[in-house]
């Protein structure tokens, strides 16, 4: 974490989030000195992260909250989580786009900071079912527009209709129907968990059933998805591993997930690093 004591509440605790998570807990001493802040301010974002239901207060420090299966954090919640483990990740799925291709991006963080990687891509047809994706794409046409008419190459984005989630995305039969009479090059799909036995997971019933449907209409199905995703179940499984042909996720992945992930039938893209097989 960065020694930077001008550091917005929200950045710091964020970055103190993100430090939970990654090391399973946290003590008060350990952020005074890592963020160069007082050991009043680190308290209060941690009294605040704990009244959000984000983090567990301990003495002297702070734990992961467990989450039940059927638990579902806002969008908002989520967006302040391994904020550069996503980054990693929507710069090397993004290369995963072809110019002139029908893609599909699901709902989540990470679809949307990959939607914000797409907008140079040219000629891409965009479904998705994610009211935060599409307005990335809106506000840059919109944008655009303003200059003089729309950026030559913009993407054509396609919003299913549906029932709003807390993750801002829209499910449900409308969503369904509509995905179904589609078919798509690529869906990049964001998920709550990923495990061996239970696959891809929601806690969401019905974002499951929405995300089937994309899952069965794409040709290809590219996970997005950090490290801390790995092990993770929600209430319902939507898809198994070997519908997947690409995980990628960043760095923070554990050499035992790797070495687990190894065995299983996607490719593994860890953003960031070389593949393995990389040319000395």
């Amino acid at each position: 974490m960065s020694d930077n004591q001008n550091l917005l509440a929200e950045q710091r605790r964020a970055l103190i989030l993100d430090e939970v998570r990654r090391r399973g807990g946290v003590r008060v001493n350990e952020l005074t000195r890592r963020l160069n802040v007082s050991d009043m301010t680190v308290r209060r974002d941690l009294d605040a992260l704990a009244r959000q239901g984000m983090v567990e207060k301990v003495h002297g420090g702070a734990v992961p909250v467990s989450e039940p299966s059927a638990h579902e954090p806002g969008f908002e919640a989520k967006s302040a989580l391994e904020l550069s483990a996503k980054e990693d990740i929507a710069r090397a799925a993004a290369e995963m786009a072809a110019p002139g291709s029908a893609i599909a991006l699901a709902g989540g963080t990470t679809a949307f900071a990959l939607a914000q990687r797409l907008l140079d891509v040219p000629d891409l047809t965009v479904v998705t079912n994610s009211v935060r994706v599409a307005d990335v794409f809106y506000t840059a046409q919109r944008a655009a527009a303003g200059g003089g008419g729309p950026r030559p190459g913009a993407a054509t984005v396609v919003l299913t209709g549906g029932v709003r989630t807390p993750s801002d995305t829209l499910v449900g039969p409308v969503a369904d129907a509509a995905i179904r009479s589609l078919h798509f090059d690529v869906l990049f799909l964001g998920v709550h968990g990923i495990s061996v036995e239970a696959g891809l997971s929601t806690p969401n019933l019905a974002e499951a059933e929405t995300n089937r449907h994309f899952v069965r209409s794409a040709r290809r199905v590219v996970v997005v998805a950090d490290h801390t995703k790995w092990g993770t179940v929600g209430l319902s499984s939507f898809a198994s591993l070997d519908q997947v042909a690409v995980l990628v996720t960043d760095s923070g992945l554990s050499a035992a997930a790797r070495a687990e992930f190894a065995e299983l039938p996607p490719e593994l893209v860890v953003a960031g690093e070389e593949p393995a097989d990389a040319d000395i």
